[in-house]
């Protein structure tokens, strides 16, 4: 499993996941599929268009990655969690087949979730990448639309250490005639983009160049989902284009529920308000800058930050980008790949970002919260893992 174990699970070609669909006759060629990739706001924006579209009326599937919980989180069907009965009985059923081929959990999770959709015969479905685009294993579908919200640093390893090699490797979802929706102009990607496109004969969008209403309400938290939105948005109306029906009262109360409606967790979530207390699964470059510049619009006495990180990643940009005047409760989530809690905290300090060490999430979230005044503020952040352990 890439997400606890790192580089050691990564897959690096399509052949097991196009193997696997052909066992199962192909389901994912029966669906209408909208697929998202981007660094950052995938899972936003997945939600949201699956949330817009429920409340036109449709039966809509959302496969999304890692999951905080419960591993049925990230098949979902109008916001219901996949049943426990079907998972059990699509594992039974093709277990041998998958070991054969030695089919990795990330692989045999999408090859469920196509399977799951087409046997409950949903009207859409909303596919976010696990990670890149041109190699991830939800990559072998033809959508009705290719969404990528942007580009940051993350998985460089893999993905290339310069934005448009990144980019190139997302841009790998457009599909020859499918059009495709981009979240954020940037200098370095657009032009990546754009040839992909011209090279596919892909009609392009750029959301922040399109004229879009945004409506007022949402149940989303956090200035930065303005971008999420406005992608999404974008995402339906180029879906109007294609004779999909959506109208305008699905669009106002699908942004007004997206939470109630998708179960979308881990984003800016308000736990309490004395002291505030906030989960988020901020984890990279992109996504603490977005975390940073929501802290600073915050008001509160002190702030105490719960930071725990993954070890595989160079995190000198992401410690840079916290903030220096909080007390820091370095943890490590439960998992191989988490970060010794005593390295992190060697490592922050060189950034001059002060705390001390816990042994678990658990323990140093309780410290922070007997810590805090009520006009303080509590942030769990850095990992959905270190999220998940206390959500």
């Amino acid at each position: 499993m890439f997400q606890r174990v790192g580089a050691a699970a990564y897959r690096s070609d399509l052949e097991n996941i196009i193997a696997l669909c052909n066992i199962l006759g192909n389901p994912q060629k029966q669906l209408k599929l909208i697929h998202v990739a981007g660094t950052n706001g995938k899972g936003s924006v997945t939600h949201i268009i699956a949330s817009i579209l429920q409340q036109q009326g449709y039966k809509v599937g959302v496969f999304v990655s890692p999951h905080y919980k419960d591993y049925r989180e990230r098949i979902k069907i109008n916001g219901k969690l996949i049943s426990k009965k079907f998972v059990t009985a699509f594992v039974q059923k093709n277990i041998r087949k998958f070991k054969k081929i030695n089919a990795s959990f990330f692989e045999i999770s999408t090859a469920m979730a196509f399977e799951y959709f087409k046997h409950e015969k949903v009207d859409f479905a909303v596919i976010e990448t696990g990670m890149g685009g041109r190699l991830d294993s939800t990559n072998i579908i033809t959508p009705l639309l290719s969404v990528i919200t942007n580009i940051s640093y993350d998985h460089q390893q893999f993905l290339g250490n310069t934005l448009p090699l990144i980019a190139g490797e997302k841009a790998g979802i457009i599909k020859p005639g499918v059009p495709a929706v981009i979240g954020e102009t940037q200098k370095e990607t657009k032009p990546v983009f754009e040839q992909k496109a011209k090279e596919s004969g892909s009609a392009i969008y750029f959301a922040d160049k399109t004229p879009i209403k945004v409506p007022a309400k949402t149940d989303l938290k956090g200035d930065y989902q303005q971008k999420n939105i406005r992608t999404a948005l974008a995402t339906i109306e180029v879906l109007k284009k294609q004779a999909i029906k959506i109208g305008h009262k699905a669009i106002e109360r699908g942004l007004k529920h997206v939470v109630r409606n998708t179960g979308l967790m881990g984003r800016w979530m308000v736990i309490d308000k004395m002291p505030l207390t906030v989960f988020d699964s901020a984890h990279n470059e992109g996504g603490l800058r977005q975390l940073k510049s929501e802290i600073e619009k915050t008001k509160f006495k002190q702030l105490h930050f719960v930071y725990g990180t993954v070890g595989d990643k160079d995190i000198s940009k992401n410690l840079a980008l916290l903030p220096k005047n909080a007390i820091y409760y370095f943890c490590k989530a439960d998992i191989p790949r988490g970060m010794d809690a005593e390295e992190l905290k060697l490592k922050a300090a060189t950034f001059k970002l002060k705390g001390e060490v816990y042994t678990s999430v658990k323990k140093a979230f309780k410290a922070a919260k007997s810590a805090s005044g009520e006009k303080d503020m509590v942030l769990v952040a850095g990992s959905v893992f270190i999220v998940a352990e206390v959500i």
